[in-house]
């Protein structure tokens, strides 16, 4: 008997759950340690929310998947500073 099975390519542009669009930012991994240190692996997600966020130079609101912290950087400097600094484009959030 013959099994056949398909193979899904994923292109290389596209990110995976958990990782942001612009700064990367993905899940780091570790042990959760109970009280006689029996070490278990465990998953440390990155604090990742979905903002509308409005750009004054464009006058209109772009949607961003941000970390918390990644969110308060953009609060102080402006988005199009922030994506300045990690070398990308207003451009790069719309496609």
């Amino acid at each position: 008997m013959l099994l056949f099975f398909l193979i899904e390519i994923k292109d290389a542009s596209t990110t995976m759950a958990g990782k942001t669009k612009i700064t990367q930012t993905k899940p780091m991994f570790g042990n959760a340690r109970s009280f006689s240190l029996r070490a278990t692996r465990r998953k440390f997600s990155p604090n990742l929310q979905n903002k509308r966020i409005y750009v004054e130079e464009t006058g209109q609101f772009v949607q961003v998947r941000v970390t918390a912290g990644e969110l308060r950087t953009i609060d102080k400097i402006g988005l199009p500073e922030f994506l300045r600094r990690h070398g990308l484009s207003m451009k790069a959030l719309t496609e």
